[in-house]
């Protein structure tokens, strides 16, 4: 059975390096599909700068045309902290035993200590961290431990267990964040070419992101 990706996140905007992500972790790993699951109120971090409605437009707007890609909004309407581990549970009672896949960064990976529950999530599927820019892999904590004990043999045994593994991808690594993409905007600066269009045009009409008092096109 083909694994499910999972691909949680504020998509505070959705940009091309989650889109590239998403893309090359789906070919290298045979996934599926990947879902795209957008917090909406997450514990340990800054509330999200656009809101919910605005956030979930845009990734609909920017996955609309690929039939590998969906968009999950369960965590927007559950209510409460958007912890993962409810959302792999749900995943887990629909999809019974096949091979789960929850896709991160590295640095979410390397805080996995402080996620709720952190312990429970390799029951529930098998974590795939895509590397980023500059950074390295964690040796210490929870993070390091798992790389030591449980990391895959490689990307084709994730399809033989629904859960329980650790693999690092070397997928094509993309300097380019959500906070540089609001810096953009803030600035005034258009930020075509680093998202999807239609994910800009709505940047651009609703004035996400600019600063107090400022509007766009």
């Amino acid at each position: 059975m083909r694994p499910f990706g999972v691909f949680g996140g504020m998509f505070d905007p959705i940009h091309f390096g989650h889109l590239r992500t998403a893309h090359e972790l789906h070919e290298l790993l045979d996934l599926e599909a990947v879902a795209f699951v957008p917090a909406g109120d997450p514990p340990h971090r800054a509330a999200p700068l656009a809101d919910a409605a605005t956030r979930l437009a845009m990734l609909r707007a920017a996955v609309g045309d690929d039939p590998r890609f969906l968009v999950d909004d369960r965590e927007l309407r559950r209510g409460g902290p958007s912890y993962t581990v409810l959302t792999l549970e749900e995943l887990r009672a629909e999809r019974g035993d096949q091979p789960i896949v929850l896709i991160m960064g590295m640095d979410a990976y390397a805080g996995i200590d402080l996620w709720h529950r952190a312990g429970d999530l390799l029951a529930l599927a098998h974590i795939v961290v895509a590397l980023r820019p500059h950074a390295s892999l964690p040796a210490g904590g929870l993070a390091g431990r798992l790389l030591r004990e449980r990391r895959a043999a490689g990307a084709a045994q994730l399809a033989t267990l629904p859960a329980g593994l650790v693999h690092v991808s070397d997928n094509t690594q993309l300097d380019l964040s959500s906070s540089a993409v609001r810096a953009v905007v803030a600035a005034g600066r258009d930020p075509r070419y680093l998202m999807p269009e239609a994910a800009r045009r709505i940047i651009l009409g609703t004035g996400s992101y600019a600063r107090p008092g400022e509007t766009k096109e």
